[in-house]
């Protein structure tokens, strides 16, 4: 009993416990502007931002975080990873990326996400609070099943929103079930012509009722791929497809405008070549500034200024990986920094870049966010230098309003081992 009220005062005593959180001398990034807010308060009670003030008063009750004139950014958003799905890529029982099942595309991969992962520390020391997570290609070509939102809280539940979007993949390689990409985006236009017939056909209430989901005792994902295609055709989530080849990226821009759905191209090394028609469909795009060479015949137009094109052209554009390489779990967080730090090396604006990784992913996905503004949540990074470049580090990260632990696996094997001689 004593130790149980031990912990019980300790829990009411603690900083993430205080009812108001303020972070003072910020140079604080709201992501409404251009320029930070020098010498700024952040107020945060009950998970919000209540305000972000020049040299603003701080609540006698608040916890008090001094900046010390240093950055302050939303909490770093991820668009394309596999956290939470990967332990030990070599290890079998610690990979949960896609589905043997060929007769269902509805894979939902929330119900595999792990949030003991020493992968979910590391990359929340590197101040990434949210991130998006896809399923690797499925038996069912072209689908791969359904992402989701991963926060990086602490704790085993950092599950923050599933079913977000419809992932699939289209182009060559060894993950092709299909054999020619013709056949490819046959298989995916049929799946929308389909559906759309069938809610053509279907009356109001029958569709209101498909639209709540399965029957009681059928789990979600496994009433069929004809759901999930509708929920595109309707609106209500995008569909995102991983692809690199021009060729490919415009049939996907086609796509988008054929059908009047909300297109993601993920991976995208040829995006630049195809910039025009993306603006036009108002296609976004998830690409990895660290390309700059092909690792495969659709990807012959690498370059590092991917980014500049696309934004100038008008495309929105977001920091993620795809295709399961090391920066989509292990590094997902340094990753990312760096990636959108060359990207502005290669002409991207800074502001731009920023948005790539906070306000761009939340908006791509259709959830909304990633500012510093009173009743934004409260998810927020303390840093020691400029964010994008990889020798700064978060000094404090807040997720919900609340202070998240920055200490990952590496840091305690370096302590473990600092005196051994």
């Amino acid at each position: 009993m004593k130790m149980l009220a031990s912990l019980i005062a300790l829990a009411i005593a603690s900083p993430a416990a205080a009812e108001t959180l303020a972070i003072t001398n910020a140079e604080a990034w709201t992501m409404e502007t251009d320029q930070p807010v020098r010498g700024a308060t952040i107020l945060i009670e009950a998970g919000r931002i209540v305000s972000v003030t020049a040299a603003g008063p701080v609540p006698a009750d608040a916890h008090v975080i001094d900046a010390g004139g240093k950055p302050v950014t939303p909490g770093l958003v991820n668009a394309a990873t596999q956290i939470g799905l990967v332990e030990v890529s070599g290890s079998p029982d610690t990979v949960d990326t896609s589905s043997t099942d060929e007769r269902n595309p509805g894979y939902d991969v929330s119900r595999a996400l792990n949030g003991n992962s020493t992968l979910v520390s590391l990359a929340r020391a590197d101040g990434i609070t949210r991130a998006l997570v896809y399923p690797s290609p499925s038996r069912h070509a072209p689908f791969s099943g359904e992402a989701a939102f991963a926060r990086l809280r602490d704790g085993v539940d950092i599950l923050d929103t599933s079913n977000v979007g419809v992932y699939a993949v289209v182009g060559g390689g060894a993950w092709d079930r299909l054999g020619s990409r013709a056949v490819q985006w046959t298989a995916l236009r049929k799946a929308l012509g389909d559906a759309k017939k069938a809610m053509e056909a279907s009356s109001p209430a029958e569709d209101k009722r498909k639209r709540k989901g399965p029957p009681p005792g059928v789990p979600a994902g496994r009433h069929g791929g004809e759901e999930l295609i509708r929920s595109v055709l309707r609106g209500d989530v995008p569909l995102a497809i991983q692809t690199h080849r021009e060729s490919d990226i415009r049939q996907g821009a086609a796509l988008a405008s054929e059908f009047g759905v909300k297109l993601i191209i993920v991976g995208g090394t040829d995006a630049w070549r195809a910039a025009d028609a993306l603006a036009a469909a108002k296609v976004a795009v998830i690409l990895d500034p660290h390309v700059n060479l092909p690792f495969n015949f659709d990807q012959l137009g690498a370059r590092q200024d991917n980014a500049a094109i696309l934004v100038k052209a008008g495309v929105r554009v977001a920091v993620g990986q795809a295709g399961g390489a090391i920066h989509a779990n292990y590094n997902a967080g340094m990753g990312l920094r760096e990636g959108a730090g060359i990207a502005v090396a290669n002409g991207l604006p800074y502001y731009e870049a920023l948005r790539a990784v906070t306000v761009n992913p939340l908006e791509i996905w259709g959830r909304g966010g990633g500012i510093l503004s009173p009743g934004a949540d409260a998810d927020l990074v303390v840093w020691d230098g400029d964010p994008l470049e990889p020798s700064s580090n978060a000094v404090k990260v807040i997720v919900e309003g609340r202070e998240a632990s920055t200490r990952s696996r590496q840091d305690m094997l370096a302590e473990r081992y600092r005196d051994i001689r």
